[in-house]
């Protein structure tokens, strides 16, 4: 595994030192999950924010409206 030095604030490191009091098994487990979690939450932000603009687009699209709605209108149920 590659390691990397970074800098922490003093509650980081006192947060750090009660990791096994949280269920993980040391302190990398942990900014290995924080670093996942924030990957995931970030990748799903950004899903979010696509899916608004795509929204947006969608509102004043007329065309893609009608056609949309005609396509629904033909789904089999």
């Amino acid at each position: 595994m590659i390691q990397a030095k970074f800098s922490l604030e003093e509650s980081h490191i006192q947060f750090l030192a009660q990791c096994k009091r949280y269920g993980f098994k040391d302190k990398s487990d942990v900014v290995r999950t924080a670093l996942d979690r924030l990957h995931t939450e970030l990748a799903r932000q950004r899903l979010r924010e696509s899916a608004d603009l795509y929204r947006e687009v969608y509102a004043e699209d007329d065309e893609t409206q009608e056609w949309t709605d005609t396509t629904v209108s033909e789904w089999p149920t």
